[in-house]
């Protein structure tokens, strides 16, 4: 007999470094939601070319297996930041699935791209540490100058377009209906996580009285060395020999690689952006989010105009 094939009913499509973890975090304590071990599977989204080692976008088989283990829970979901991103992910989930929920949570865009680059800074995704001289580089970079050997998702690196939110947002209302998709605040999300967790659970359609630990989730990392993050990030291949030779069990060598990434991380509060920075990029950004408050039917001017 051919057993049910479980299928995600809802997807937390980013924007990154929004509270997504936070919120797959919190939602996965719930009795009555399923969300795998894996974060970020990013099988929908065509468009998104990933280059990792060893990495190669899931197939179906391995994608619904991520979700054998669900049983009687009513919400099955998954969440992958660059599904906002994408032109194609929205499409594709909808002929996956059509009467699934989307949960997008979206951030002050100077706020989250500043994030984002400290984010890239320490995994080595970003090989230019200065954040203004990130900006600068982003209209080279899209022409296939001086992009970092090691990033893993090279349009990830046009912070300033994955900022702007309006297209993004208008993309999935269109595909799936307003009903279908809550937007969700990092400001409120910060100020009242309760309540936004409440909200999400209401959306889900799923008992909304449940308690959980919220503790703090994803604070700002940096590195005590650059050069043994790179070693750690992209491990020299006399290195992979020499573990090879040795019989070392990649979990062994794994495991070992994550020792090191500790060792190496320093979490402390990110530094005050520049002030001239700041205002110029809230400038770029306040046609962009006074389109997405019209959309919303919020005054997000705060934002911008402060």
């Amino acid at each position: 007999m051919k057993k049910d094939v479980k299928k995600p009913n809802f997807f937390i499509v980013g924007a990154p470094k929004c509270g997504t973890t936070a919120m797959n975090e919190y939602l996965k304590q719930h009795p009555d939601i399923f969300i795998p071990d894996v974060k970020e599977v990013h099988y929908f989204g065509s468009d998104l070319n990933f280059r990792i080692t060893g990495w190669q976008r899931p197939n179906r088989e391995y994608y619904l297996g991520l979700f054998e283990k669900a049983q009687h829970e009513k919400a099955i979901g998954e969440a992958s930041v660059w599904y906002l991103y994408s032109e194609r992910a929205a499409k594709e989930i909808e002929i996956f699935n059509p009467a699934a929920r989307i949960i997008i949570m979206l951030r002050n865009p100077v706020d989250m791209i500043y994030s984002l680059h400290s984010q890239y800074v320490y995994e080595g995704n970003e090989d230019i540490s200065e954040f203004g001289a990130a900006l600068d580089a982003e209209e080279k970079r899209k022409h296939g100058e001086l992009t970092p050997s090691h990033t893993y998702l090279i349009k990830s690196l046009f912070y300033k377009d994955v900022a702007k939110y309006s297209r993004q947002v208008q993309r999935y209302f269109e595909i799936f209906g307003r009903e279908k998709v809550l937007v969700i605040i990092y400001d409120d999300f910060r100020e009242d996580t309760a309540g936004e967790y409440k909200k999400t659970l209401l959306f889900l359609n799923v008992d909304d009285n449940f308690e959980i630990d919220m503790k703090v989730i994803n604070p700002n990392k940096i590195v005590r060395s650059r050069n043994l993050q790179q070693i750690i990030v992209n491990p020299p291949r006399l290195l992979l020999r020499l573990g090879s030779h040795l019989k070392i069990p990649l979990k062994m060598q794994s495991m070992a690689l994550e020792k090191l990434r500790a060792f190496n991380t320093r979490y402390e509060k990110r530094r005050a952006m520049d002030v001239e920075l700041r205002q110029a990029l809230k400038r770029e950004f306040r046609n962009d989010v006074e389109r997405l408050s019209s959309l919303l039917g919020r005054d997000l001017s705060f934002w911008t105009n402060s």
